[in-house]
């Protein structure tokens, strides 16, 4: 099981920065991690704003974690950075203590700092495990994955560059 360190800093595009464990005081995360420089990570936006969605209302933050400074990941997803939460990590520290190694992924952080489902790269099946884990911890309705309209699966890029 990975844990990243609780005082791991995120750095979202609204608002202050705040360790990890203070994101996860009330709240599991779940994250949709991309590349904004490779456009298979572009592939998968419209899924994961479907996904992410789903979720919003239940207890656990949404979120993208861009592997870029807050301009690029701004550009990058457009309206969509309005929508949920957004962390910049342009160094890629997070997606380090992730242990990612293809992006874009899927992870479900859970509130006591402990990543019990992730999926790299887009393989519908995966997503899908993660998102039953979510509905399962939470008592939440699952989406639909792989949903009309979806990519094809596709490994993804290198997480760390």
């Amino acid at each position: 099981m990975v844990t990243p360190s609780p005082d791991t800093v995120l750095h979202p595009l609204h608002g202050g920065q705040r360790a990890l464990h203070e994101w996860l005081t009330t709240f599991h995360l779940l994250s949709v991690v991309i590349d904004p420089y490779t456009k298979e990570s572009g592939w998968v936006l419209k899924t994961a704003r479907r996904v992410l969605a789903q979720f919003a209302g239940s207890s656990v933050r949404t979120n993208y974690v861009v592997t870029a400074r807050p301009e690029e990941a701004r550009e990058f997803l457009g309206v969509l950075a309005d929508e949920t939460i957004v962390f910049c990590d342009a160094d890629r520290t997070f997606v380090k203590q992730l242990h990612l190694q293809r992006l874009p992924a899927f992870v479900f952080l859970r509130i006591d700092g402990n990543v019990v489902a992730s999926a790299e790269g887009w393989n519908p099946l995966e997503w899908r495990t993660v998102a039953d884990e979510v509905a399962r911890t939470v008592a939440w309705s699952k989406p639909l994955i792989p949903a009309p309209g979806d990519p094809g699966a596709f490994a993804g890029t290198p997480a760390l560059v």
